[in-house]
């Protein structure tokens, strides 16, 4: 058989012979097939078997590489982690918080935007206690370098700095959780959604009250107007 111009060789049956591997490229081959499978099923239901079949290896390749079902989970979550980390990060480069924060929140929508598959493997069922795959430790990662944007706010306007990694944390939930809708929901635009969640978060950390406990309503009453 020749192949523009090359030749091509063929078995018995006239059928070219499978071409065999890398390690690398069997492990990247895995690794996309994971990806999309326990997006699809969750982690429970995906197994080694339809993984293998799929990628059309024999089970033993799937532990060669991974260890098991467990490893092939846990390096997919690492990536997607550092993908979400990186896009953060990058995005709270700028002069002024507010903008900072909506471009954020902005980044974390691309990301669940142009990662489906990534977003719903880490908002989904978790393996294992402490596994990084729950949506609560991917927030506190998140969350710790939003912190440091909110805690130089927090300084500098006089309040409490020490409530910078709760109010971190209200922001990166909030965009977190809606994002889960959102993805579904398929609209509004990304950017509408992103400026929406940081205008009700940046109204709200701009009148935030220094002393909340004194400013409490009680019995039903109303709470006193600040002066």
């Amino acid at each position: 058989m020749t192949v523009e111009g090359t030749t091509v060789p063929v078995d018995e049956d006239g059928q070219r012979p499978r071409v065999r591997m890398s390690g690398q490229a069997r492990r990247a081959q895995l690794i996309s097939i994971g990806r999309t499978l326990f997006a699809e099923k969750g982690y429970e239901a995906a197994s080694v078997e339809e993984i293998a079949e799929r990628a059309k290896v024999s089970k033993p390749v799937v532990y060669e590489h991974f260890g098991g079902k467990e490893g092939l989970y846990a390096v997919i979550v690492d990536h997607e982690v550092a993908r979400l980390l990186e896009r953060i990060t990058k995005a709270l480069e700028a002069d002024h918080p507010r903008v900072a924060l909506e471009q954020a929140a902005d980044a974390f929508l691309s990301y669940i935007e142009d990662e489906a598959e990534g977003f719903r493997i880490l908002v989904r069922d978790a393996p294992v206690v402490g596994s990084t795959g729950s949506l609560s430790a991917v927030i506190g990662d998140i969350a710790a370098n939003v912190e440091h944007v909110l805690a130089r706010e927090f300084k500098a306007r006089g309040y409490d700095r020490r409530m910078a990694p709760v109010m971190a944390r209200a922001l990166v939930g909030m965009v977190a959780l809606t994002g889960q809708w959102w993805l579904d929901a398929g609209k509004p635009s990304r950017r509408v959604v992103a400026a929406q969640l940081v205008d009700l978060a940046w109204n709200g950390l701009k009148d935030l009250d220094k002393e909340p406990l004194k400013r409490r309503p009680t019995n039903g009453a109303p709470s006193r107007a600040r002066t």
